[in-house]
């Protein structure tokens, strides 16, 4: 996401006819709103782009705002489970009763995990899926979690690799969503390898080239 840069200066004496030179109230006038304008216009939108227009920077009023245009919500919905509530007896007394039962709810992400499935949404929407583009990017979005990267398996699959535990609520966000980059059909798998993979020597060689991360 490339974002220009804009300059918020305003020099409202070229507004002042020539005529109007010498005429010292409204040459004031103009003077003053130029500073007006110097204190006050420039650290309104150096703050709006920051809180706002900047996904990588934005606030939570931002981060809601791009959430209604990029027409993704900023929680996970949690499933109800079949399993029976825990309790005494064959009629589960008393815990029957309690919060103990499963129950539908949402599970909040952190501003961070926010601005994460924001720009994963937006990337969708602007780019293309080849591994190259998408590999560049997320090493971006990911950098102040962990390494993730992208593998291509040719045959209509692609396989995420998370150097890192994502938290539950940001993997199911990933998943419920869908919002890491893939072509149309196909197959997303992601693996986890957050330990050091096994190997020979201090380099782990061999065996850090193999199949030994756990896949999900």
């Amino acid at each position: 996401m490339k974002i220009q840069t804009f300059d918020y200066n305003v020099n409202v004496s070229r507004a002042l006819l020539w005529q109007y030179n010498e005429a010292v109230n409204i040459t004031k006038l103009v003077f003053y709103k130029q500073i007006w304008l110097l204190n006050n216009q420039n650290d309104f939108w150096e703050s709006w782009y920051k809180n706002v227009f900047n996904l990588i920077t934005a606030d939570l009023f931002g981060l809601s705002v791009w959430s209604i245009i990029l027409n993704i919500p900023l929680f996970v919905e949690s499933e109800i489970t079949n399993k029976i509530a825990w309790g005494f007896g064959p009629f589960r007394k008393n815990f029957n009763r309690g919060n103990f039962q499963p129950s539908q709810g949402s599970i909040s992400l952190t501003l961070e995990e926010q601005r994460i499935i924001l720009r994963l949404r937006y990337f969708q929407f602007c780019n293309r899926t080849d591994a190259i583009d998408v590999n560049r990017f997320i090493k971006e979005v990911f950098k102040s979690l962990g390494r993730v990267y992208m593998l291509d398996g040719l045959n209509m699959q692609i396989s995420y690799v998370f150097q890192f535990t994502p938290s539950t609520s940001l993997l199911l966000a990933l998943k419920q969503y869908d919002l890491m980059p893939r072509a149309a059909g196909v197959k997303i798998n992601y693996i986890f390898g957050s330990r050091e993979t096994w190997g020979f020597g201090p380099f782990r060689k061999n065996f850090n080239r193999g199949t030994f991360n756990s896949v999900s």
